[in-house]
């Protein structure tokens, strides 16, 4: 299933509401003016409103699992919209708030 590429400054939050930014995007390819990001790069997160008495499971980081099955930046695949996730410690899913649309892969 193809989605739009993810870049950074692409809106992503854990399924908390808290803030998502990837940590290394790749910089050798760009959209919009903006580095990609692949599913190597990992996410830290901030904030996460997950609500007491479960502030212990907070989460503070996310990975992407899947990602472009034809279209890869530097060997790796890119991120999409539509790409499954997963945030650390409490396996709640990142979601795409906002990103650019004028590039899609599969």
């Amino acid at each position: 299933m193809g989605g739009a590429v993810l870049h950074l400054g692409a809106s992503v939050a854990c399924a908390h509401g808290g803030p998502a930014t990837p940590t290394a995007p790749y910089s050798r390819v760009t959209v919009s003016g903006r580095p990609v990001v692949t599913v190597a790069a990992p996410y830290t997160i901030a904030h996460c409103n997950l609500p007491w008495p479960a502030e212990a499971l907070r989460c503070t980081g996310g990975q992407w699992l899947q990602g472009s099955t034809r279209v890869f930046a530097g060997g790796r695949a890119l991120v999409l919209d539509t790409s499954p996730s997963m945030c650390v410690p409490n396996g709640a899913a990142m979601v795409v708030m906002e990103c650019q649309m004028r590039v899609t892969a599969l």
